[in-house]
């Protein structure tokens, strides 16, 4: 079959797939090329109340390419995020809530991340995404030429001390044990497209006052972030998103989370460093 049928969510970034069930979704062999074009032309795409098991999306996703191992869980392919006090990685999911790129402190951040709705909050509990493709466009022919050669420091401190910001000498020295990885501010990728590589990881920029620097990344992520440029997505349980990592920022927004609250999450392992 190929094609997909697609309807634009917002002006920047996302479309939902309007012609794609389950059966389709593990059946027709030539899907998963479609979805990484249409991926890679809305950045993310909203299968709504598509309901699929774990089985059925570590399947499909396989489909697209290598998935990331998440050896604390019980099935490594999928990872639960939620505030269950069980679970492994409870700790950091409040940095969620923070825009950021999944993999920025790694060697290569991942390709995409696919995440499926198994239990919703009754209030909040959206995911939002911005284009960094986008937020390199609206750059003035000034501002392209002046960022093209600075580099930022990113830092997993810098994502955590905004969950916790007087942290105790254990998150200190476990933070510090992070690797620091310094990217350019505009990443050009293979495909001749630039982005630009912010969020909550970034500390500074290298070689620039601090405060001068921080106020530019913040600058920066406010307009790339503004209310007309972002796709909100208030989930509804069944639905599955996917979403290019290379090409965006997301971020939850607040719920109760005293409330269950549950995604599955499989995440496709990159193959493009961030240059």
């Amino acid at each position: 079959m190929g094609a997909i049928a697609t309807r634009r969510l917002s002006e920047h970034v996302g479309a939902e797939v309007l012609d794609v069930d389950l059966d389709r979704l593990l059946g027709d062999e030539d899907l998963p090329e479609a979805c990484l074009e249409a991926l890679e032309e809305h950045g993310v795409l909203l299968f709504r109340e598509l309901h699929v098991d774990d089985a059925a999306q570590v399947a499909f996703c396989r489909r697209l390419g290598d998935l990331v191992q998440f050896p604390k869980y019980a099935n490594p392919d999928v990872m639960e995020i939620s505030f269950d006090p069980g679970n492994p990685n409870v700790e950091y999911f409040a940095s969620n809530d923070y825009w950021h790129i999944d993999g920025a402190l790694d060697d290569i951040p991942a390709k995409a991340s696919i995440l499926s709705a198994r239990v919703t909050a009754r209030v909040g509990g959206e995911t939002e995404f911005a284009s960094t493709y986008a937020a390199y466009d609206m750059l003035t022919e000034a501002e392209q030429a002046r960022f093209a050669d600075l580099r930022v420091v990113h830092t997993f401190e810098a994502i955590q001390r905004l969950t916790y910001p007087d942290p105790t000498p254990a998150q200190i020295a476990e933070w510090a044990s992070r690797t620091v990885r310094e990217h350019p501010l505009v990443w050009e990728h293979r495909t001749g497209r630039r982005s630009v590589v912010f969020g909550a990881t970034a500390s500074h920029i290298a070689g620039m006052d601090l405060e001068e620097g921080r106020a530019l990344l913040a600058d920066l992520e406010a307009r790339a972030t503004a209310p007309d440029r972002i796709l909100r997505h208030t989930w509804t349980v069944g639905d599955m998103v996917i979403w290019d990592n290379r090409g965006l920022v997301h971020r939850a927004c607040a719920f109760d989370r005293t409330e269950p609250r549950r995604m599955h999450r499989t995440t496709l392992v990159g193959d493009e460093e961030i240059a």
